[in-house]
């Protein structure tokens, strides 16, 4: 037969009583850091040392952008124009028809290029030839009444010469009769041209036949 507990503990309404020396709360957590960290003034700051904001943004949409308003200077000193340009004359083929009809014609078929006058020829070059022609013709042979015409042309001294004798555009009688230019008015800037076409022409067979 079982014995009973003569101590039994109690139960029902009454609980433990409390503890009378309980642990003091943990007042370090609850606190606030006395010292807490400075915040970071440099990552919401900009740059001190980035590249300011363009004053003068360039316009998007649909408004175009506007013209430079400092453009390039032009050039001060543009290469002139030519005063007097050659209007386009006949082509070589109608002029060697016209000179080597000239040439069947015994006094001009005898005035060819040689010594001095052909190592001008060939030194001077075809743009300073055409340039030296072009003055001659103008001083010599295209006014209305030429001084001395008929005299005026030399026949040695320049190549322009010999090939103004050669092509019988030496005065304005034989340009009337050779060529069909009237006497008794200057030439005309396309006539003016014709001639010179045709010296220069003359020239450049005579250099290339050698």
């Amino acid at each position: 037969m079982t014995t009973s507990d003569p101590h039994p503990r109690p139960s029902g309404p009454h609980p433990a009583p409390a503890d009378p020396h309980p642990a003091p709360p943990d007042t370090h957590r609850a606190s606030a850091d006395p010292h807490p960290a400075p915040p970071d003034t440099h990552r919401a700051s900009a740059d001190p040392h980035s590249a300011p904001a363009d004053p003068h943004p360039t316009p998007s949409g649909p408004h175009p952008t506007p013209s430079d308003p400092h453009p390039a200077p032009a050039d001060p000193h543009p290469t002139p124009a030519d005063p007097h340009p050659a209007p386009a004359g006949p082509p070589a083929r109608s002029l060697d028809q016209r000179l080597d009809a000239i040439a069947r014609q015994p006094f001009r078929a005898k005035f060819h290029l040689s010594g001095r006058d052909r190592v001008t020829a060939e030194l001077r070059g075809p743009a300073t030839l055409r340039w030296h022609a072009r003055d001659l013709v103008a001083r010599r042979v295209a006014p209305a009444a030429p001084y001395k015409d008929g005299k005026q042309t030399p026949y040695r001294g320049h190549p322009v010469f010999v090939a103004q004798h050669a092509t019988a555009t030496c005065c304005r009688g034989c340009l009337r009769k050779w060529h069909g230019i009237p006497e008794g008015r200057q030439l005309s800037r396309a006539e003016l041209a014709y001639v010179v076409d045709v010296i220069c022409r003359w020239i450049e067979r005579e250099v290339a036949g050698g």
